[in-house]
């Protein structure tokens, strides 16, 4: 489906909860995203913007990770990168709400 161009974001989710279906995929995925928010209040709390720069280490670290490892894919970020990171944060949520299940098989 990469090959075509994905017009909208709905369409783009559907091609990107099948880029995750692997059980690790989305537990590297949630753990980074997680780890975001942990960074975030991390800085708040210390008053140190200095560890933002941990963001994309986390986000983008078990993001990718998991795509060479467990997908053996290419993560969409490099063709969609703010569809890519809106859908990292509503899998996590959905993650967390139970909408979307780790077990996809």
């Amino acid at each position: 489906m990469m090959s075509e161009k994905i017009k909208n974001f709905a369409e783009f989710y559907q091609f990107y909860l099948t880029e995750h279906s692997k059980t690790w995929t989305r537990i590297f995925h949630f753990v980074g995203t997680l780890l975001i928010f942990v960074v975030i209040a991390f800085a708040i709390y210390l008053k140190n913007g200095n560890y933002l720069w941990y963001i994309p280490l986390f986000g983008y670290g078990f993001a990718w990770f998991s795509h060479a490892v467990f997908e053996r894919n290419q993560p969409a970020t490099f063709k969609y990168p703010l569809w890519s990171l809106i859908s990292d944060f509503k899998l996590f949520f959905e993650l967390l709400v139970g909408k979307q299940k780790f077990k996809t098989a």
